[in-house]
């Protein structure tokens, strides 16, 4: 069994549910811990804690999006190259969401680890848009 970050046990959730739920807790981490100061995040750790979360909850919703597209012929990605090339198949906006949230969350949030607002919120945005897909 697996607990949420209040603690919550969580049983079996379907893949949107799940992806929602790591969504929130990257929304709480920046609401919580990560502070805002001068109109910028303050503490970059929970910026970089937080983008990871969300960019998770992207993963979900493209492993359930292809389960769906692909069948019984599904196999995990392996890199975003791999995610990427398979999305364009199916969906070139979905692709563009791909991009967008890979950009922002993963390089820019998570690896860099910026302080901007604006980058964060706008893959979080993205992310959401993704969940219209499963």
């Amino acid at each position: 069994m697996k607990k949420d970050l209040k603690g919550n046990l969580t049983v079996g959730l379907v893949p949107v549910e799940e992806a929602e739920r790591y969504l929130q807790n990257a929304r709480e981490i920046l609401r919580e811990k990560a502070g805002k100061k001068d109109g910028l995040y303050a503490d970059v750790k929970y910026v970089k804690m937080a983008a990871g979360t969300a960019y998770s909850a992207a993963l979900l919703i493209l492993d359930e999006y292809l389960k769906q597209k692909e069948g019984d012929k599904f196999t995990k990605p392996k890199s975003i190259e791999d995610y990427t090339s398979r999305v364009r198949k199916y969906d070139k906006k979905l692709l563009r969401l791909l991009v967008n949230v890979y950009d922002e969350l993963h390089i820019i949030g998570y690896y860099h680890g910026t302080k901007s607002i604006d980058t964060i919120q706008a893959g979080l945005n993205n992310v959401t848009q993704m969940l219209t897909y499963i």
